[in-house]
């Protein structure tokens, strides 16, 4: 009798210490139904419950800021761009998670650099994305490795209506991988925290850039004015493009259209000091500074990230996995691979508050020096930079 009410009160202080996470999520569909069987999955292992509330992407800033400090918000937000972590932790509503993080090691070291704001890790990665080459192996059998070759390649397939290489060339986002190349970037890095008031998008290096963009129109004669990503994809679509600047989000239709396609990195440009890193972007679960269940939602948030997690969330909505494992145990996914490997070498997009004064005066420039030979790039770069650091003041 007494083991009997023993066994009775283990139980009843189980169900009476099960904690209640409340999850905001913009997921639809398919990744929705995934978030779904995970909570559930976790609700069975823990006695811990999950409860999900849909909640308009654009909406959650706004709503979250204003809700957290009234113990009115959510435990977790599943998930959310590295941009906004900014925005969060200069209002206070999101937690540090590096205690949470038990092992870093399966966690792809870019999209932990795209989490980190000041020198603390804001969030667990769950994936991420950047700009690639995707080619169509029937007009390019083998993938160059370098500037030569990727040339070569390039304008032997280009005439007659069809074309060797396309990209939008006055997209600054885009085009970044180029400018770091050659020593441009957007903030100086110091050791995991940005210097905003050091913006590197005139220097000698991002002037090379530009003159290379140029050149990608006027002097090697690939890139016809007026070509946006639409028209890049439309092209690679009807079989006319050989190799085109894209990310994962293209990936669905090149797959309907039945085209044999590789993908590979932009190869290093020629003159660069270093090698060619795009921007990635990152989506990773934050935890509410406000939580009263933080052990419980850091739980769950690391079952979320975990890699056979990632492995299933890929298959739900193509994903790129920041996990390691997940990666290897999806590596004859060729879009897995090929963007996993861009990933990797890329630059986490700025994820401080002060970008949003960036992207206007930035990409003005961009689009100006691609729009004639030989521009005056060093004057271009100067009145963005110019206008950036007045802005950011």
């Amino acid at each position: 009798m007494q083991k009997a009410l023993t066994v009775l009160s283990l139980v009843l202080l189980g169900h009476a210490s099960a904690a209640t996470i409340t999850v905001w999520t913009n997921f639809g569909g398919p990744e929705q139904a995934w978030l779904k069987e995970q909570a559930q999955a976790f609700e069975k292992k823990t006695g811990n419950r999950v409860q999900l509330v849909n909640v308009p992407f654009e909406q959650i800033p706004d709503k979250f800021i204003q809700s957290a400090p009234k113990g009115q918000g959510p435990d977790l937000l599943v998930t959310q761009p590295q941009d906004r972590i900014g925005q969060y932790a200069a209002a206070g509503v999101i937690e540090p998670m590096d205690k949470y993080l038990i092992s870093r090691s399966d966690l792809d070291k870019t999209a932990l650099g795209a989490m980190t704001y000041k020198g603390k890790l804001f969030g667990l990665p769950m994936f991420a994305e950047a700009v690639g080459v995707v080619y169509n192996k029937k007009l390019v059998p083998n993938a160059p490795t370098t500037w030569a070759e990727f040339l070569k390649v390039a304008q032997a397939n280009t005439g007659n209506g069809k074309f060797g290489y396309l990209e939008d060339l006055s997209e600054a986002y885009q085009n970044y991988g180029v400018i770091s190349a050659y020593g441009g970037y957007v903030f100086k890095n110091n050791g995991g925290t940005l210097n905003v008031k050091d913006v590197g998008l005139n220097n000698a290096g991002a002037v090379k850039a530009s003159a290379f963009l140029n050149d990608l129109r006027y002097k090697y004669n690939l890139v016809p004015e007026g070509v946006t990503n639409d028209a890049a994809k439309s092209a690679f679509l009807d079989g006319r493009l050989a190799m085109f600047l894209t990310g994962p989000w293209n990936m669905g239709d090149i797959k309907k259209a039945g085209i044999s396609y590789g993908i590979m990195p932009f190869p290093t440009p020629p003159g660069a000091s270093g090698k060619w890193s795009p921007f990635v972007g990152v989506q990773g679960i934050m935890l509410s500074a406000y939580s009263k269940n933080k052990a419980a939602a850091a739980q769950f948030a690391r079952q979320l990230v975990s890699s056979d997690a990632q492995v299933s969330f890929n298959k739900a909505g193509g994903r790129i996995p920041v996990s390691l494992a997940a990666r290897t145990k999806l590596k004859s996914d060729p879009v897995v691979a090929g963007f996993g490997k861009i990933i990797s070498m890329g630059t986490p997009m700025p994820n401080v508050p002060e970008m949003s004064a960036v992207w206007g005066p930035w990409t003005n420039a961009i689009a100006q020096s691609v729009q004639k030979p030989d521009a005056n790039y060093k004057q271009i770069l100067d009145k963005a930079v110019q206008e950036i650091n007045s802005n950011i003041k």
